[in-house]
């Protein structure tokens, strides 16, 4: 959208395995009134991508997936000298300390970690809580995880969590909590890959997570959340901060001081104070490191598709 409102005409490539979310979401544009060839879509299998980030008729590149593929396309445009937007994983911290408002964090935390079966990239996915209230936090945790449970998500009125979207993506999830907790985490609930159709995935609260462990230093892309313990507010950050990843983090305190600190200490594209971190049209989003750069949404977002020119009449 903010290529199209800076005047661009735009190809969407959509992952294979949505074919049909990109024809509709063409469909809905065109009944929108958009004119014809302005918003294209192309259903091109993943290899022929490179061919088109070449093709001289395409000027820049948006992207938003992993960041190894993430990696792959920026090398791509780079070769042509064409900017691109990368907006990519994270493994995003949520930091909560002893004088904070805990039900409405664990509240806010269980939502941000299951939306869409936890498949968000700007979801919790290491929770770093200080040392006094640990315990207290992760018992409260684990209620709310035990009380969520899967199944199909086009049952009306369902609050079931749906499957993960592929098998490779649901092994390789219970790969890397299986991981985690074969180097000294323990599982309070979940962690069991479960049988049956559909690639569902249990609500996995994994304790006592320390850097190195797998859940840690990857992106966890489905419902399951680390929990580490820190000393106090400046050990927190420096947790928080030991990642490779920068897109998302967030911080519930009761001192606005320390809140404020955060924002500015915490190396990342978006931070919110005693809220979930979310996208908004009106505001840009985006990452740095492994997370991706550039901004998408806002009038960041619109800018970058745009060429910035210089002007001088006598």
């Amino acid at each position: 959208a903010p290529a199209l409102m800076a005047g661009n005409t735009c190809i969407m490539k959509a992952d294979p395995n949505v074919p049909g979310t990109a024809r509709v979401l063409t469909e809905a544009f065109h009944a929108a009134g958009l004119p014809q060839d302005v918003m294209i879509n192309l259903p091109l299998e993943t290899p022929l991508v490179g061919d088109v980030i070449d093709h001289p008729g395409i000027k820049a590149v948006s992207f938003t997936g992993s960041s190894n593929a993430g990696k792959k396309v920026a090398a791509r445009a780079a070769a042509g000298l064409k900017p691109a937007v990368l907006e990519l994983g994270g493994s995003d911290p949520c930091i909560v300390l002893a004088d904070a408002d805990l039900d409405k964090a664990c509240d806010v935390i269980t939502l941000s970690r299951m939306i869409n079966a936890g498949q968000s990239c700007i979801a919790v996915k290491r929770l770093i809580v200080e040392e006094a209230v640990y315990d207290k936090v992760c018992d409260m945790l684990y209620e709310r995880f035990t009380a969520l449970a899967t199944g199909d998500p086009l049952i009306a009125d369902s609050q079931a969590l749906g499957p993960i979207a592929r098998r490779d993506l649901q092994l390789g999830l219970h790969d890397q909590v299986t991981r985690t907790i074969q180097a000294g985490a323990r599982c309070l609930t979940g962690g069991d890959l479960p049988g049956g159709e559909g690639f569902f995935y249990p609500p996995t609260l994994l304790v006592d997570v320390k850097p190195g462990m797998a859940a840690f230093t990857e992106e966890t892309f489905g419902p399951v959340l680390a929990v580490i313990k820190a000393k106090d507010f400046d050990h927190a950050l420096q947790l928080a901060n030991d990642t490779e990843y920068g897109l998302g983090s967030s911080i519930w305190c009761g001192d606005p001081q320390k809140g404020e600190m955060a924002t500015q200490k915490l190396q990342a594209g978006q931070v919110a104070v005693n809220g979930i971190v979310k996208t908004d049209p009106r505001l840009p989003s985006g990452g740095i490191g492994l997370s991706g750069y550039g901004r998408e949404l806002g009038p960041h977002g619109i800018r970058e598709f745009v060429n910035t020119k210089q002007i001088w009449v006598a």
